[in-house]
């Protein structure tokens, strides 16, 4: 990969950290009573610098991941709080570890930069009425797959492709030749990709669909993610923009929702 923060799992996880703690933390704080001490899971929870933001502040957390070799460096990266009992983690599919496992029902789940990976997604709002208490929210943040590096292109190895834009909304074959032409082996996971790509309106049928309702949304122009790995300045989608279905989706570099079931 050309942007080697990628490689650096250490910078990596120290970037997930100080977005957690500046842009999720807050935000989620504006429903959620941080006096409590709460019951955190992450789903896709990688090298778990999301969720050092919540244990530092004393909450209870689990994160299940499905890469082994990253839930060995989370649990050095956050040895204290994983030798201590403050954190769990889990090398697992979350579709095939129940509620008992992880130690009784959460108040807050997270999912960051993971649901458009995820096929089934009817199983995987099953599983949030499952898994959380009944006030509890769930995080998500996604990049609507219309948006201009919507399929993942920042994981290619070619110098040109990895950052072009849109080239992924292209028809398959085309995108496949690209890749093909710039001797990049991302075909297998962009074809994944397509399949189970999201868009913002795509996301509120879903939820409502699932019995949730859409709490809290927050569209941004420029995703926080990018002031940790290109210094550039987060903003907010502008409102006119953020408004009109389907086209803000090609503008709208990360879209954050707080979901909850409906009463």
């Amino acid at each position: 990969m050309v942007f080697d923060f990628h490689n650096d799992k250490e910078r990596y996880f120290n970037y997930q950290y100080l977005h957690s703690q500046e842009y999720i933390v807050p935000l989620v704080n504006q429903y959620l009573d941080f006096s409590q001490k709460l019951r955190i899971l992450e789903i896709g929870s990688a090298e778990a610098g999301v969720l050092k933001a919540f244990t530092e502040l004393g909450h209870e957390c689990v994160g299940v991941e499905i890469n082994e070799e990253r839930v060995n460096l989370a649990k050095r990266f956050m040895k204290k709080e994983y030798e201590t009992g403050q954190i769990q983690f889990f090398d697992s599919d979350i579709f095939k570890v129940n509620i008992e496992e992880l130690g009784g029902k959460f108040d807050l789940i997270i999912l960051k930069d993971v649901i458009e990976h995820i096929h089934h997604r009817e199983i995987l709002f099953k599983t949030f009425k499952d898994f959380l208490k009944p006030e509890g929210f769930v995080f998500i943040a996604m990049p609507p797959w219309c948006m201009p590096f919507g399929g993942h292109q920042q994981m290619i190895s070619n110098k040109l492709l990895c950052r072009m834009p849109y080239f992924h909304l292209l028809p398959m074959w085309f995108t496949k030749f690209l890749l093909k032409w710039g001797k990049d082996n991302f075909v297998e996971e962009w074809e994944d990709l397509k399949a189970t790509r999201i868009s913002i309106n795509g996301f509120y049928r879903e939820a409502k669909s699932n019995g949730f309702k859409v709490t809290k949304a927050v569209y941004y122009f420029i995703n926080p993610n990018y002031k940790f790995k290109f210094n550039l300045k987060p903003r907010e989608q502008n409102k006119i923009i953020a408004s009109i279905p389907w086209f803000r989706d090609f503008f709208t570099t990360a879209a954050y929702f707080l979901i909850e079931k409906e009463k």
